[in-house]
């Protein structure tokens, strides 16, 4: 035919038609990295892994490895430690791991909220919101 190559770059993708998603940034740890390649092709393909929403789902991904650090260790090691005999006697104290595994929980909920990882945030992102 005649007339100028179609440029693929100006092909408009039909609906629901997506590039792969996006790969994770280098910077990210490997328990990090994981959770990223395993979620992150649901979320690109629900459109909720924009790139300006890359950073939060960092943030999202580097939680969850905290936490499954943290439960790894305390499955290990026990929740609680004895201090020995010290001015006040032996006490058991909780260990510091659990009290990072529940800060990493609690910011994990608050950012899973954002991309709809349970049931209400789901209905709520699909909602669209109120409209005009």
């Amino acid at each position: 035919m005649k007339g100028a190559k179609p440029k693929l770059g100006l092909v408009v993708p039909m609906k629901g038609e997506r590039a792969e998603a996006p790969e994770a940034p280098d910077w990210m740890t490997v328990d990090g990295r994981a959770v990223w390649d395993r979620l992150a092709p649901e979320l690109y393909r629900r459109q909720r892994l924009e790139a300006h929403f890359h950073e939060l789902f960092v943030g999202y991904c580097e939680e969850v490895a905290v936490y499954m650090a943290m439960t790894k260790d305390i499955a290990e090691n026990g929740i609680s430690y004895e201090t020995g005999a010290g001015r006040n006697g032996n006490q058991q104290r909780q260990r510091p791991e659990v009290a990072i595994r529940k800060a990493a929980l609690d910011q994990m909920m608050r950012l899973s909220a954002l991309f709809g990882f349970s049931p209400v945030d789901e209905k709520r992102l699909a909602s669209g919101g109120q409209g005009d």
